[in-house]
């Protein structure tokens, strides 16, 4: 495992991040199974949100932290300020509410990074970094980030937190991947992936600002489980949320060519892609879902691999030759 740190927190934080939105109170058992299988590998990061489950997910965690004793090592990320079916909910009344809800779900004082799941342009950032302040300085979340927002709205809101004293975002949480999205699984995503996100990974790598990267081996695509002609096969939810973003031509040419550079290096196509993600200039963590701690294992050895910029460019389909 490789670690990194983040500003605000006095923890080592695993580049590779266990993704919680599947646990549930009826599947707690296997849930807990499952943090302690990637916990012996060296992940002390784990990814939930006030949304995942209504709830449910932080309960879990929660539990399992407390039950393992674990708390002065495991780094919590949480996430709140998610729309409702009726409104958004990026406003100081709710980032308030949500904070102290997640607090008593996770069972703990502190959350070590708190990011806003969403965000709302159309609310000035002045209001929403001075609520976090508040919490920051409260002792109730030690660093504070933004998810699906634009690395304007970012650089936006530092720019108001240095000239106001107060506490600025410490990292981003944007989609990045080999693969490029093509169209929004939810609403209110951002993806700094493929050339357009150029702009946005030069900005992260200037200002170092950590980017907590979900969806980076694409909800799946490169597990080899999707395929030009199976698309119409999946009813689970989140393999349709990777038919949707993902299942694209341009895409199932760049699993085709990681499949092509991991079969002459012995590895996965998942293996290529994930190393293509920590052979980026940013500072970055792999949000990841792994459902069995053999699969978390597999993704470790994404650190061990060396790809070219030949390599890249040609996962990137800017080059035709490896």
């Amino acid at each position: 495992m490789q670690y990194g740190h983040v500003h605000g927190i006095d923890k080592p934080i695993s580049r590779l991040v266990q993704g919680c939105v599947r646990a549930r109170l009826t599947t707690e058992d296997s849930d807990f199974a499952l943090f302690d299988a990637v916990w012996d590998l060296g992940c002390n990061t784990f990814d939930t949100a006030a949304s995942y489950g209504a709830g449910e997910s932080e309960h879990v965690l929660g539990r399992w932290v407390a039950k393992r004793g674990v708390r002065e090592k495991a780094v919590i990320v949480t996430k709140g300020a998610h729309p409702s079916a009726e409104r958004h909910r990026v406003t100081p009344a709710d980032i308030t509410a949500d904070v102290h809800d997640s607090l008593a779900r996770l069972e703990t004082d502190a959350i070590d990074l708190y990011l806003l799941h969403r965000d709302d342009p159309g609310v000035p950032v002045g209001p929403i970094v001075e609520v976090l302040t508040e919490h920051a300085r409260a002792g109730r979340i030690r660093a504070f980030g933004g998810s699906n927002w634009t690395h304007e709205r970012l650089r936006e809101a530092n720019e108001y937190a240095r000239a106001h004293g107060l506490v600025p975002f410490a990292v981003g949480s944007s989609n990045f991947c080999l693969a490029e999205r093509v169209n929004e699984p939810w609403a209110g995503c951002v993806s700094i992936s493929g050339p357009k996100g150029g702009d946005a990974v030069e900005w992260y790598t200037k200002e170092h600002m950590p980017l907590f990267a979900w969806s980076s081996l694409a909800a799946g695509l490169f597990s080899g489980r999707f395929t030009r002609d199976n698309l119409d096969s999946f009813d689970e939810y989140l393999d349709q949320v990777c038919v949707q973003a993902y299942c694209y031509e341009d895409n199932f040419r760049r699993l085709d060519r990681a499949q092509t550079l991991a079969r002459e290096k012995g590895l996965t196509a998942a293996q290529i892609a994930l190393a293509y993600v920590f052979h980026q200039p940013m500072d970055v963590y792999a949000l990841l879902g792994c459902r069995t701690g053999e699969e978390f294992r597999e993704n470790l050895k994404a650190f061990e691999i060396n790809l070219t910029p030949e390599e890249i460019a040609w996962l990137e389909l800017r080059s035709d030759t490896p």
